[in-house]
């Protein structure tokens, strides 16, 4: 279980609940089937093996691992124009009349509900790490609107989660820019070859450079007409790889093969096993990783009233 994309939050408060409260609560929104006139349902599935007895919330060590499934029906707008305007002709040919805005909405609704039950059904998991001493809700997706969705949801069931965005004292683009200026990085951090830089003018341009030598002459002549790096590739020691933005989320997590061997070494000769050797390790590993990101970029900001 090796997240691949990282929303960091920040518990402003203790978590309200332990393991077993928090099984008890999201076992009251299960993740269902969409009905036959439902666009989309949202619940809470196990994060690990299936059937009633997978519990919920997986448990490792002092981390909690939790999973959210959307499930939605996809109407392609293209289908359902051509078929409102079908049917918008038809009436005019037939009765003579011009079919206007309030009534052409309700065609569409109509088309709408008759199309859903044949409708494509689309479904997505989107994974949460809870680590209460650490005060930290991590989770594997690089969409805030994804991870607000699981968030708000457990607000929902828990009836409170006192939680926030982690945010930092230096902007991530004033460091990622002096990174790749000076040709060094802070402690433990490694430039790679990826990075996107944008002019800070509304309407300026935009440069994305792969499998690049950042050190080179273009980009520093990027650099010194304004432009400033709001993408970067970088690694952390010997154990991982990622692209951070400017909004500080972290993406396209690669676990070095060193990490990934111990786990698999760890994990025995169960799935299961597997699973939970990877997920454990994986989160001792954001023990040190997050904090030495965090000061990287000048320490974390805590709002005042916080």
């Amino acid at each position: 279980m090796w997240f691949k994309n990282l929303l960091i939050y920040r518990l402003t408060q203790d978590l309200p609940c332990d393991a077993e409260a928090l099984e008890t609560a999201l076992a009251t929104k299960l993740a269902r089937p969409c009905a036959s006139q439902e666009l989309t349902t949202y619940g809470f599935v196990a994060p690990f093996g299936k059937g009633e007895d997978a519990p919920l919330v997986h448990v490792s060590q002092d981390f909690m691992l939790v999973a959210a499934r959307k499930e939605e029906r996809i109407l392609p707008g293209s289908v359902v124009r051509d078929a409102v305007k079908e049917k918008v002709e038809e009436i005019e040919a037939e009765q003579m009349r011009k079919v206007y805005k309030k009534e052409r909405d309700q065609i569409k609704d109509e088309i709408i509900q008759a199309f859903l039950p044949r409708a494509f059904i689309r479904r997505s998991s989107t994974f949460a790490a809870i680590a209460p001493k650490q005060g930290l809700i991590l989770v594997n997706s690089a969409s805030p609107k994804r991870a607000e969705d699981l968030l708000s949801t457990l607000r929902e069931v828990l009836g409170t989660l006192p939680v926030r965005p982690l945010t930092v004292k230096t902007a991530p683009t004033a460091i990622m820019t002096d990174w790749v200026k000076t040709q060094k990085a802070a402690d433990d951090f490694f430039v790679l070859d990826e990075c996107e830089l944008r002019d800070t003018h509304e309407d300026g341009g935009i440069v994305r450079c792969k499998r690049q030598d950042l050190t080179g002459e273009e980009i520093q002549l990027h650099l010194s007409t304004g432009k400033v790096v709001t993408q970067l590739s970088l690694a952390w020691q010997d154990k991982l790889s990622f692209m951070l933005d400017d909004k500080m989320v972290v993406k396209r997590l690669k676990f070095e093969d060193l990490l990934q061997d111990q786990a698999e070494q760890d994990g025995g000769d169960e799935a299961l096993g597997q699973l939970d050797a990877s997920f454990t390790l994986m989160m001792l590993t954001f023990g040190d990783f997050l904090p030495a990101l965090v000061e990287a970029l000048g320490g974390e900001e805590v709002p005042q009233g916080i």
